[in-house]
């Protein structure tokens, strides 16, 4: 499992204009593998959500090599991440990175990386489903 922590910072807000707003990460180094992965997002201290995660260079909006990214949609979450931690734990890589040709073909594939990220997450985490941000691992255990 690869885990990426950082202070979340302002991006070209452009998911947020298509239905899918991210938390943006820098990326250290590179030796994390481009793609989109599902994670478990721990916010803070405390608060703890599920994410479909994209890692590169966003093919679909830059020509070349455009900056690399993190950008982490958290399901099911409402609030404001800018300037704060977060530490994503890369858990179950889903599919590759891709450009697409249009932005409603890029829409459609994150809505089945949504649902892929769900279902991951039911396996997996299915606490963090019912009541994201509310409930960490170690509550739930304990």
């Amino acid at each position: 499992m690869t885990v990426v922590e950082g202070i979340v910072e302002h991006g070209d807000a452009r998911g947020r204009t298509i239905g899918f707003p991210t938390a943006n990460l820098p990326l250290p180094g590179s030796g994390i593998e481009d793609g989109v992965w599902a994670a478990q997002v721990r916010i803070g201290a405390e608060e703890w959500a599920v994410a479909a995660v994209s890692v590169g260079r966003r093919r679909t909006f830059y020509t070349g090599e455009g900056p690399r990214l993190l950008e982490a949609h958290l399901l099911d979450f409402d609030g404001d991440l800018y300037g704060r931690t977060m530490q994503v734990e890369l858990t179950a890589k889903l599919r590759g990175q891709q450009g697409f040709s249009s932005v409603q073909e890029l829409t459609e594939q994150l809505h089945r990386d949504v649902e892929a990220t769900r279902q991951w997450a039911a396996a997996h985490c299915p606490w963090l489903l019912a009541a994201p941000g509310l409930e960490t691992p170690e509550t739930v255990l304990a």
